[in-house]
């Protein structure tokens, strides 16, 4: 890879928001390291000389230290200018039902603790030095269920993502010392794999009346990892059509 190009380090990049947004970081000239459990599906495979990718399952701790080990040594000493902490899962039962507090399984809780919040606060210290070097940005993907009880999105998902929203702020303040901004944006319903087939009946409960797409999302992503953004630290963007007003 070209030494001058910016550097993006993505997870969960083989589909809906993460291939959307390593699509739109090369159209704008970035090289990226992508990150998922498994190789990305043909649709998302990418242009070799620009991107590069290694798989890991990040709610596993001893894969993601080993991740982080062949990242960084991948790196080499290159600067990273932005880490796009987008990969999350939200359990289901296998008939798709919302898993709350009594019916939801106290393992897969700390299963998605693991990857939701540990994942992310795990990835920023690791490649601290790294974005430091390239006095880059973090962004840490939330959600509106981070705020309100949702009606598909489970417990143990929306409490994740509720406290990735209070580690964003923290991580600001102490980021903020390296040189690097963190901010954080929280989707509503979007167009993805992930969302529930009974989404659309929100329609009416949006404000923009229609789901948002996976370019909304990334679009926001890379403002927030621009030199547009270069003031901007601590904040969480909420990507809804205006969903969390009301």
């Amino acid at each position: 890879m070209p030494n001058d190009n910016k550097l993006l380090l993505l997870t969960g990049a083989s589909r809906g928001i993460g291939h959307s947004t390593v699509a739109l970081f090369l159209e704008r000239g970035w090289d990226v390291l992508s990150c998922s459990r498994d190789s990305p599906p043909p649709e998302c495979r990418m242009d070799h000389s620009r991107v590069h990718h290694i798989a890991a399952d990040l709610a596993d701790p001893g894969s993601l230290d080993r991740f982080v080990r062949e990242a960084n040594r991948w790196l080499d000493g290159r600067p990273l200018h932005a880490l796009v902490n987008n990969a999350g899962w939200s359990p289901k039962t296998p008939y798709k039902e919302r898993l709350g507090c009594l019916n939801g399984d106290l393992d897969a809780w700390r299963q998605v603790f693991e990857l939701n919040f540990f994942a992310p606060l795990k990835l920023a210290r690791g490649f601290g030095a790294a974005l430091h070097r390239g006095r880059g940005a973090i962004v840490n993907i939330t959600s509106i269920a981070g705020h309100a009880i949702h009606p598909f999105a489970g417990s143990a998902y929306s409490t994740s993502k509720a406290a990735l929203s209070a580690l964003t702020r923290e991580m600001a303040n102490e980021f903020a010392e390296l040189g690097v901004r963190v901010n954080a944006v929280a989707p509503g319903e979007i167009e993805t794999a992930m969302l529930s087939p009974e989404t659309e009946v929100l329609i009416p409960r949006i404000p923009l009346h229609r789901l948002g797409e996976p370019r909304d999302v990334a679009s926001t992503i890379y403002y927030l990892c621009s030199e547009d953004s270069a003031y901007v630290t601590g904040t969480e963007i909420f990507v809804t059509g205006g969903q969390h007003l009301l």
